[in-house]
């Protein structure tokens, strides 16, 4: 017989482990996007900076550590400026495409 695993003896998921390269935090970020959710957005920056050390992106984006921790958990609501500058600070940029086209 199999023994059972509670799921409070699972090691917490912690997609920042996973963001390992450029092209992969492109790919997170594109699909966090689509579902068009700020705190979402939010938490996945969270996710990024912690890749890249929470510390470096506060000082070159210009922001607290503690603000920055603030600002990117999972049910915050950023300011359009946060988001872009530590976007920026990751060294990525937002793109806007079209969603769908007129008249179909």
């Amino acid at each position: 017989m199999t023994p059972k695993i509670k799921v409070s003896d699972l090691p917490e998921f912690d997609f920042s482990e996973h963001l390992d390269s450029e092209q992969a935090i492109a790919e997170y970020i594109t699909v966090i996007l689509e579902e068009n959710d700020p705190a979402l957005l939010a938490a996945a920056l969270g996710d990024i900076a912690r890749a890249r050390g929470m510390s470096d992106i506060a000082k070159a984006s210009g922001i607290t550590r503690e603000a920055l921790y603030k600002a990117l958990r999972p049910d915050a609501q950023p300011r359009f400026d946060t988001v872009s500058r530590v976007c920026t600070a990751l060294g990525v940029k937002l793109v806007a495409q079209v969603a769908h086209v007129a008249g179909t």
